[in-house]
């Protein structure tokens, strides 16, 4: 990788960032596409998002990635927010502008082209998806955009995924979304089988062998897991899925497409499918996977 005078830097904050592969994806796309672009993590104390979004902008950064912990606390240094990302109230990505950065989320889209590769669609089916948190308020709205035709969101604390509910529901002027308690999935239909989006960081390393619910009468209830995290690539909840004789899906190609996504609004290089792979490659070869 050739550094100069005329090298454009893009990056990411977090904190932390010691463990990201975004680097690997993004200068993979670079030097594939003889782009003079370097990719950089940057680690961002606490209480310091609006200086580092401030020396950014100084420094001349092409674009940004934003992490844990800072996706929302970005947004009010922002000189603008893509639609999309105003509505799941969540920043990813800032793409410089005239005067400023403009916030987009690259996380949801990335979801989608990632089901897409998969041949899973969204479009008129009910969706369970797990958890309560920033994430599982995002995959909803996402779900709400794309034409699913209903979403049970399924909690431990189910007043948390009631307030989520109402809220998407008062966005969409429907009743879309509706809350359920983990203890009480028993609830849920009997004979029909859902896609289902696992969106917490249950069963993420180091606590790989934990799944939010176990019982495998759930699983048989689920046609097509996915499960948002990336590591391990092999969940507990991919493996009940599988066991009850659905498919699953880890959260690796999510990562992978809301990068290139950010990729392509920084530089307006369009990436085919075959420097995607080469990404996938790299991002893999990364985290020691092959």
């Amino acid at each position: 990788m050739k550094i100069d005078g005329y090298t454009r830097t893009c990056g990411l904050f977090g904190n932390p960032v010691e463990h990201t592969m975004s680097p690997a994806i993004h200068n993979t796309l670079a030097q594939a596409m003889g782009q003079n672009l370097v990719y950089v993590p940057f680690h961002v104390p606490f209480g310091q998002v609006k200086e580092a979004v401030e020396g950014a902008l100084a420094l001349n950064l092409l674009g940004v990635n934003v992490t844990v912990p800072y996706k929302q606390e970005v947004i009010p240094f922002l000189k603008e927010i893509d639609p999309l990302a105003e509505r799941i109230g969540a920043v990813n990505t800032l793409v410089r502008t005239e005067g400023g950065y403009r916030g987009y989320n690259t996380d949801m889209p990335g979801l989608y082209r990632a089901m897409c590769e998969d041949g899973v669609v969204p479009e008129g089916e009910t969706v369970l998806v797990l958890g309560a948190g920033g994430v599982a308020r995002a995959v909803v709205m996402l779900l709400a955009e794309k034409g699913a035709a209903r979403v049970v969101i399924l909690n431990r604390t189910v007043e948390k995924a009631e307030r989520i509910a109402e809220e998407i529901n008062g966005m969409v002027h429907r009743r879309f979304a509706e809350a359920l308690a983990l203890s009480d999935f028993h609830r849920l239909p009997e004979g029909e089988r859902f896609l289902c989006i696992q969106a917490t960081n249950v069963g993420m390393f180091p606590r790989t062998q934990e799944a939010l619910i176990e019982e495998e009468s759930f699983y048989r209830r689920v046609h097509t897991g996915y499960d948002l995290i990336f590591n391990p690539v092999r969940t507990r909840f991919m493996e009940a899925v599988e066991a009850a004789g659905g498919r699953a899906f880890n959260g690796l190609k999510m990562l992978l497409w809301q990068g290139i996504i950010a990729y392509e609004l920084w530089t307006g290089s369009k990436v085919d499918g075959a420097l995607a792979r080469e990404a996938y490659e790299a991002m893999r070869q990364a985290m020691k996977l092959v």
